[in-house]
């Protein structure tokens, strides 16, 4: 099946959020607990448009397979050339290259706009899907930090990634 990536709208929103929830509730991924609203989704897709930062989503005639973007790593003004990397996928759009096509279009699109660094923050050091996408695209392994979340009655680890852009 076929799919576009397309820089996403306000109308997406809905559909991210949806796939955002699905994975707070039953993933380790996010460090959330409670999914955020479809308004508050909106809030953060309205911050991330309005400092100029990339927000794309893959879809097909189904609706939104995936989303990503990236936001500055840190709010201190030092930080404003480092980039951190979100990528979710609708859980039956898994598995079929999507999520990789997202991020290689997320990076290309961050060097563009003259950011030097992509920082990848993978909550649960055990989601290997994640760590392979990175890898696959460049990013090295960058630090972990053991035992920092607590989610589904168990202690998880973050994995830090990180790729130069320029």
């Amino acid at each position: 099946m076929s799919f576009a990536v397309r820089p996403a709208g306000l109308a997406d929103v809905p559909e991210i959020q949806s796939i955002y929830a699905h994975h707070v509730l039953h993933g380790t991924g996010s460090f959330e607990e409670l999914p955020p609203s479809v308004e508050e989704m909106a809030d953060h897709f309205g911050r991330v448009f309005a400092r100029g930062w990339v927000w794309l989503v893959a879809a097909d005639a189904t609706g939104v397979l995936g989303y990503a973007y990236f936001a500055q790593l840190r709010d201190r003004s030092a930080y404003r050339f480092t980039l951190e990397d979100s990528v979710y996928m609708r859980p039956d759009a898994q598995g079929r290259g999507i999520g990789r096509e997202l991020l290689q279009q997320l990076i290309n699109a961050a060097a563009q706009h003259g950011f030097k660094q992509m920082v990848a923050v993978i909550g649960d050091a055990e989601n290997q899907a994640s760590v392979r996408l990175h890898y696959g695209l460049g990013f090295h392994k960058a630090g972990h930090l053991h035992a920092v979340g607590w989610k589904f009655g168990r202690w998880l680890d973050v994995i830090y990634m990180q790729k130069e852009l320029c």
